[in-house]
């Protein structure tokens, strides 16, 4: 090994360890942001005496350890375990689908995701109810243009995309006529507060359900992430190593699906975050996707994080989760518009 490639590793090694740090320390200083101060001294103890086989003498607050543990844990954890599977979603799909302006709804994921949302508020559903439809609707609606590009004759991944665009179509639509018809007194404020994102409603059940299963999807993602960078290389050069790229591809839109499905479904509508993140991790690691997966959970948890916080104490309300991100996503869109979009080929 050449002594700039080493060099090019351990650089690579010492980003990875500050994004870690960084990480970290938004997780736990998001648990002392907020209106009702929780001093990070207290943080500790509060959470060490949580721990197995540790008891630790009582000097905070009851209503210090019912902010930390009851309400701050489940949201922090959400908002971390959301941006992650938002962020290596979208880098997942821009591999595969060889452009870095595709996001993770690009096959209909959070559109039908937002189609069940709204059927389970207007049929009166409570929150686990709607969080179920909403899930199971955001898998139906990638299954179904998935079904649709194996029938077409056209390119497989054109087809994919056009499958992909004609399904959000279908199920925004199906969303615009249930706001159409739904009480514009209490179902109507409802869809439209879930479907601009918010983590206000999250409860540990919730964190644990979203953790899981975006935990399921990720793995594979992670494991096969060296893969992934072959669907960035023509069909030909990806079968003479002899891969299989349909059946990778396959996997990589179950797991990114899955993932994106799950946190759409208890966060509502996030935009921007599949497609902004992954650029960011390119700037600062390169274009190897064993580096840009790791750093995507990493980047998209604590971006999340930092977003979440900014949306529960900027105003005296709360400020939808899709608004905040906007705000970042936009700007960067157009800067990618001005430099040409350029792809993973590149």
């Amino acid at each position: 090994m050449s002594e700039l490639e080493r060099n090019g590793k351990f650089s690579y090694r010492i980003k990875f360890v500050v994004l870690a740090a960084a990480f970290v320390a938004v997780f736990f200083g998001s648990f002392i942001f907020g209106r009702y101060a929780v001093g990070f001294t207290d943080l500790v103890k509060i959470l060490a005496n949580r721990l197995p086989f540790v008891k630790i003498e009582q000097t905070w607050t009851d209503a210090a350890e019912t902010v930390a543990i009851n309400v701050r844990m489940p949201r922090i954890i959400a908002a971390a375990v959301i941006g992650a599977a938002l962020s290596t979603a979208g880098a997942s799909y821009q591999g595969m689908f060889r452009n870095p302006m595709v996001s993770p709804d690009i096959l209909g994921a959070s559109t039908g995701a937002g189609f069940g949302a709204a059927i389970g508020i207007l049929m009166g559903f409570n929150y686990v109810g709607i969080t179920i439809s909403s899930f199971g609707l955001g898998l139906a609606a990638v299954f179904l243009a998935y079904v649709i590009s194996r029938a077409s004759r056209l390119n497989g991944t054109l087809s994919m995309v056009l499958a992909g665009i004609m399904v959000s179509s279908l199920f925004s639509a199906g969303t615009s006529f249930i706001k159409l018809i739904a009480d514009t007194q209490n179902q109507l404020p409802a869809i439209t507060y879930w479907l601009m994102g918010s983590l206000n409603s999250i409860k540990g059940s919730d964190a644990l359900f979203v953790s899981v299963v975006v935990a399921v999807g990720l793995i594979p993602l992670i494991l096969l992430k060296w893969r992934i960078n072959l669907l960035t290389v023509s069909e030909d050069e990806a079968k003479s190593l002899g891969i299989n790229t349909g059946r990778l591809r396959f996997v990589v839109i179950i797991c990114a699906t899955l993932v994106t499905a799950a946190a759409v479904s208890v966060s509502g509508m996030i935009g921007w975050v599949g497609l902004v993140i992954p650029h960011f991790c390119r700037l600062l690691f390169g274009y190897d996707y064993r580096r840009i997966i790791p750093s995507s959970i990493l980047l998209g948890g604590a971006f999340m994080m930092v977003v979440d916080n900014l949306a529960r104490t900027v105003t005296t309300g709360e400020l939808p989760l899709g608004v905040l991100t906007a705000f970042v996503g936009a700007p960067v869109f157009v800067w990618l518009i001005l430099r040409g979009g350029a792809s993973d080929e590149n």
